[in-house]
């Protein structure tokens, strides 16, 4: 009995020893699906160890650091991650998810642009990239490229309601308000409680000089709880 007990402790840490970096990477997956996010990145860390040129575990511990609000050590995974594998168009998102994060929206571009490169095909998973890239240019004050991002989005997922709200953000504008009109509608019937597209529409109308309309949104957004619309109905509607 000695013996085997002797064996046992021998062979513990040997067994150990011998979990290879896969065995680590697939740990980190099961803890994932557990939100054990800070355990999946300890096992994540341990695959790397074993192996450092293991892109895809760079790559999943960056994608836990975005949820742990780690963006900056996000990045850096993300960036070592591109390094080994070039054409790994995840870390590309992600790192893109990032760059944006952290208000780099020149840099989020270039990234999603390659991603687009490397996955011309886009899938449902990736369905958003033009969405995001749309939201970057937005930021940058380029509504036209916005503009052509979201349509492109829209293309790809046309049941998708932000979509058609940015859009009509960016048409607003550049005073294409009947355009804006037209989008925010499409949003409102996706989803008929989206208080700010309520709003968008009436200022849109009000732009055109349709003031009873804008009054009638304003008065919907309001009563959705979107808080500038009373001030609107003062300002205007009375």
């Amino acid at each position: 009995m000695k013996q085997i007990l002797f064996l046992i402790i021998i062979l513990i840490p040997i067994l150990s020893f011998c979990q290879t970096a896969e065995d680590f990477l697939q740990s980190g997956f099961s803890k994932v699906s557990l939100n054990d996010y800070k355990g999946a990145n300890t096992d994540y860390s341990k695959a790397i160890e074993i192996n450092p040129q293991l892109d895809v575990a760079y790559y999943r511990r960056g994608l836990n650091k975005i949820i742990l609000q780690d963006i900056k050590g996000a990045k850096s995974d993300f960036n070592i991650a591109i390094e080994i594998n070039p054409q790994n168009f995840e870390a590309l998102y992600g790192r893109a998810l990032s760059k944006e994060s952290l208000d780099d929206y020149l840099g989020a571009i270039a990234d999603y642009t390659k991603v687009i490169e490397l996955n011309p095909k886009i899938n449902s998973q990736y369905s958003d990239i033009y969405e995001k890239r749309g939201s970057a240019k937005a930021h940058l004050e380029d509504h036209r490229g916005a503009i052509a991002d979201y349509t492109k989005a829209i293309e790809v997922n046309p049941q998708f309601a932000d979509t058609y709200d940015k859009r009509g953000y960016s048409k607003f504008i550049l005073n294409d308000y009947r355009g804006a009109i037209a989008d925010y509608t499409k949003v409102i019937e996706l989803n008929p409680k989206k208080a700010d597209a309520y709003f968008g529409r009436g200022l849109s109308n009000l732009s055109l000089r349709q003031k009873d309309n804008a009054c009638i949104d304003f008065s919907k957004a309001g009563e959705l709880g979107y808080p500038k619309a009373y001030d609107a109905i003062k300002d205007f509607c009375q």
